[in-house]
């Protein structure tokens, strides 16, 4: 039986494949802590349907290439939207000359 996981989509810009990140929380058996597992899979998708962001569930098929042994099955949910962040911030110019000037000037009175 092939092995079906389900994950997000994290990148689709290649033709035909999209890379789902599959996350597992798993317990150490020796000290019981909990942790965080993630992986990367490369998937194939040959309409180019999936789209970065999607919730898809991806199963195990024979090899398509070197990297690619899984196949798209569905998508279970659509990404709700993207956050753009701006590359460089604003630069915001400090106000501190005035300050200087005002210290100045008590000392010119105090002359």
């Amino acid at each position: 039986m092939a092995k079906t996981l389900t994950g997000i989509v994290t990148s689709d810009s290649r033709d035909k494949t999209i890379t789902v990140t599959v996350t597992s929380r798993e317990t150490h058996p020796i000290y019981k802590k909990q942790y965080t597992i993630t992986r990367k899979y490369q998937a194939h998708d040959p309409k180019n349907e999936a789209g970065k962001g999607d919730k898809v569930q991806i199963s195990e098929i024979r090899p398509v290439s070197k990297t690619k042994s899984f196949q798209l099955v569905n998508i279970e949910e659509r990404a709700k939207g993207t956050v753009e962040l701006k590359d460089e911030p604003e630069l915001v110019e400090k106000k501190e000359a005035p300050k200087a000037e005002k210290a100045e000037s008590a000392t010119k009175e105090e002359k």
